[in-house]
């Protein structure tokens, strides 16, 4: 499989998943903060935070605002994490890769491409704004579906399901980063809500049904976290992602060493327990999760994506 033709549909499956997260995530946000009273909720910058999308928002010199925020990560094509951006990106990768990928993948992305186009602009707005991020999460999923029942287990099928995992990799702790910080630096919230922000990133994740059947009714802090970090039943969960990744990629030629922080991150996965870790110690664990999808990418690239020199 040629280099540039694995880059392509890694970052195709990458950009899908940035999509399809980032209308979850937005959808849930724009949710819980109309659930929440006056004082508990969490502030809009919060999810420019998550998407580390802060620093070029604040570039264009707006205030953090409902509308400026969601117009900046649903339909501004300059924003990297945007769904715009993300679904563009995708059409793209998937264009030049055409080749590798059943006939109805690319028909689905470029559907899914003029969709966004026309409608991102106009859904930043309340009263479009569920509709647009649902269809957004639907036509996601059914691609999602689509590479998974029709395509061949090959070293193409092998990247795609790199690039999902490893960006739901990262996504995953920067929620917990991003809401975690966010929580703690509330003045005067009241703690009693904290478990109806973290029911609402379990749903962000389509995990709150999940863990109410396998955990409790009641979402606490700690262990919701512990459910999503350590879960290996639980396609979400960053053990689940980790262990994933690391099947899919052992077989290809140099692997070990794309795969080592893998195997460096899940040695100590299976002992973590929010219950008894300090908030600083439980960041330090996740910032470490978030470094492994970093370091898993730029072993991809070095190893697999760029021309081999002669």
């Amino acid at each position: 499989m040629l280099s540039r033709v694995a880059e392509r549909v890694f970052w195709m499956a990458r950009y899908l998943e940035r999509a399809e997260s980032t209308a979850r995530i937005a959808n849930t946000f724009s949710q819980i903060r109309m659930d929440l009273p006056r004082g508990s909720e969490l502030p809009w910058q919060t999810l420019l935070e998550i998407f580390g999308a802060d620093a070029n928002f604040y570039d264009l010199k707006r205030s953090a605002s409902e509308h400026s925020v969601l117009h900046f990560m649903l339909a501004r094509v300059g924003n990297p994490n945007s769904i715009r951006f993300s679904v563009t990106a995708a059409r793209e990768n998937a264009r030049t890769a055409r080749e590798v990928l059943p006939e109805e993948v690319w028909e689905l992305v470029n559907e899914l491409h003029l969709f966004t186009k026309e409608f991102a602009e106009k859904s930043v707005a309340r009263r479009n704004r569920f509709d647009f991020l649902m269809q957004i999460v639907t036509r996601c999923q059914a691609l999602s579906g689509l590479m998974m029942t029709t395509q061949t287990r090959d070293h193409a099928y092998r990247f795609i399901t790199f690039g999902h995992l490893v960006e739901r990799l990262d996504l995953n702790a920067r929620v917990i980063l991003a809401v975690s910080a966010a929580i703690d630096s509330r003045e005067g919230a009241n703690p009693a809500f904290d478990g109806l922000i973290w029911a609402g990133f379990l749903e962000a994740l389509s995990a709150l049904g999940t863990y109410k059947r396998s955990v409790g009714p009641m979402v606490e802090p700690d262990s919701a976290l512990n459910f999503v970090i350590r879960n290996p039943d639980l396609p979400r969960s960053i053990v689940y992602c980790l262990n994933t990744i690391r099947m899919s990629l052992k077989s290809m030629k140099s692997s070990e060493k794309v795969i080592t922080p893998i195997d460096q991150s899940l040695k100590s996965m299976y002992t973590f327990d929010a219950e008894e870790m300090s908030v600083e110690t439980m960041h330090k664990f996740v910032s470490g999760v978030q470094s492994c999808a970093e370091r898993l990418t730029n072993n991809a690239t070095n190893n697999w994506f760029l021309p081999t020199s002669l």
